[in-house]
């Protein structure tokens, strides 16, 4: 997935964002109201974290903007405060879901990963395609009964392949989904990504898996498109 994080802790976000980075998921992270409505406005992300208190504008003012702009990307609000009133005033304000401070990282992927769910439709633990299965819960993938021994980037370019099976995906639609504003690929980034994993799906002789139609993009699927 790619996520926004808006938080004004700078200490915070870093954590937030190395341990969701280190799950695979793509993270930009910014830490004042202007900038996390900005990032959020222009930006296909899957899920927004947002915290409440940020300076230049509050996280309730940041989600009534998006609302209002009809930007429909789930929001998970943090907040240091617990009261019922403040929770509701959140959900009104279009938040789907909300979480107080302090919280175990845990907690706090297990909601951000039920977001990016309903983004995706309903959850398929194991992605299958011929003899290679992807495993999203251990974020394992095997070929033929083989572990691949994939990278972070490998994996998350592999399993954002696996949901769309059949379907050709653009290089700009990989990119908005696997790289964060940290790590933007340059022009051949995803075709050397690409290489890279055709190297580790097709060791041993197995057959071609990701195949690329020229000028649109890469298609996952046993046979040519």
């Amino acid at each position: 997935m790619r996520i926004l994080l808006v938080e004004d802790s700078k200490s915070l976000a870093r954590s937030v964002q190395t341990g969701l980075r280190k799950l695979g998921h793509a993270v930009d992270a910014v830490h004042d109201g202007p900038r996390g409505l900005s990032y959020a406005r222009l930006n296909p992300y899957d899920v927004v974290i947002l915290d409440i208190l940020l300076p230049g504008l509050d996280g309730l003012g940041v989600l009534r903007e998006l609302r209002r702009q009809l930007v429909t990307v789930h929001v998970l609000l943090l907040t240091a405060r617990d009261a019922v009133a403040d929770r509701v005033a959140g959900l009104q304000a279009g938040a789907d879901d909300y979480l107080v401070k302090p919280f175990a990282f845990e907690e706090l992927v297990a909601r951000v990963e039920a977001l990016g769910r309903r983004v995706r439709g309903p959850a398929v633990p194991v992605l299958e395609l011929g003899d290679l299965r992807v495993d999203t819960a251990a974020r394992v993938v095997t070929r033929g009964g083989r572990p691949l021994p994939l990278s972070r980037r490998e994996y998350s370019l592999l399993a954002y392949l696996a949901t769309r099976p059949g379907e050709t995906v653009s290089q700009i639609e990989i990119e908005d989904h696997v790289y964060d504003e940290d790590t933007l690929p340059n022009s051949n980034a995803v075709a050397t990504a690409i290489c890279a994993l055709r190297d580790k799906l097709e060791s041993g002789g197995a057959p071609r898996l990701i195949h690329t139609r020229r000028g649109l993009g890469y298609v996952l699927a046993e046979a040519p498109p």
